[in-house]
């Protein structure tokens, strides 16, 4: 039977429905060589739907496995921090507080705070490895995303004299929640490489290509080597109560919103600047 112009037509018609995901029966119950081809290309469209099924399946089971060990994790941390809090009160109450106990107590606190941190932001990255975040892209003004991330940081920036200065205003499509956690990283590792009373730079804009903030620390910039570890798990960070995590999460967030980190070192007395990009 030969093959007609009209078929190819149709069959190329019903390819194109099924690449963009929707049913179509291609079969056909006549006899030719080209009935055969009907017949196998609809065996593969159905064979690649049954993947993305149980693709989308495994996904959502991650999700509810992610939620239940973060629920679990969280729960001890949750009663250590009080029971913390109650040994802090009662040694108190006990007259002038033993010099070491306290000691004991402060350390307990500090160290359970650093891990649940640690714990969130490893099941953060989890979620982000295995594409089960959803990304919202909705507007929003560059200022008030530079608020919410900067509303963690007021006590560490308080603590170390440090003022944050504030140059710009554009408009960006991002996911309001995650974008102000990737700069919030950004921020907190600017201020934890600027000395005590130092200014960080945070300056906003849009061109042809992106919409973009940046942030400028006070320090002295970093080397070329120290840059290429920058956003390498567990071997970026360059303090000694770092993890190295911020910034791959940060980079990570970015690159799932169709985003990327620029990195300038700087040097010769000039902080480095970090800029995050939305492409447009």
């Amino acid at each position: 039977m030969p093959i007609s112009k009209r078929g190819i037509k149709q069959l190329s018609a019903g390819i194109r429905k099924i690449i963009d995901g929707r049913d179509v029966d291609l079969r056909d119950n006549r006899e030719g060589v080209f009935s055969v081809l009907k017949n196998d290309i609809h065996t593969l469209a159905n064979m690649k739907n049954e993947q993305v099924d149980a693709l989308r399946r495994d996904r959502d089971m991650l999700k509810d496995t992610l939620a239940d060990i973060s629920h679990q994790l969280k729960t001890p941390l949750t009663s250590m921090m009080i029971m913390a809090e109650l040994l802090e009160n009662a040694l108190a109450a006990d007259g002038p507080p033993l010099e070491k106990h306290m000691e004991f107590v402060t350390n307990i606190k500090t160290g359970l705070a650093r891990t649940e941190w640690l714990v969130s932001a490893l099941l953060k990255m989890a979620k982000l490895d295995a594409g089960a975040v959803d990304f919202s892209r909705e507007p929003m003004l560059s200022d008030a995303l530079i608020g919410l991330a900067l509303e963690p940081l007021r006590i560490l920036l308080e603590v170390k004299n440090q003022s944050a200065e504030i140059a710009g205003e554009t408009e960006l499509l991002c996911d309001k929640r995650w974008t102000a956690e990737a700069l919030t990283n950004i921020l907190k590792n600017a201020s934890e490489y600027s000395p005590d009373g130092a200014v960080i730079r945070i300056g906003s804009g849009t061109n042809p290509i992106c919409a973009w903030i940046s942030v400028t620390d006070g320090g002295t910039g970093f080397t070329s080597a120290e840059a290429a570890n920058l956003f390498k798990r567990f071997t970026g960070s360059r303090s000694d109560k770092g993890y190295g995590i911020g910034l791959p999460l940060a980079l990570a967030i970015m690159r799932g919103q169709n985003g990327d980190i620029q990195v300038d070192g700087g040097g010769k007395g000039t902080g480095a600047t970090v800029t995050l990009k939305l492409y447009k």
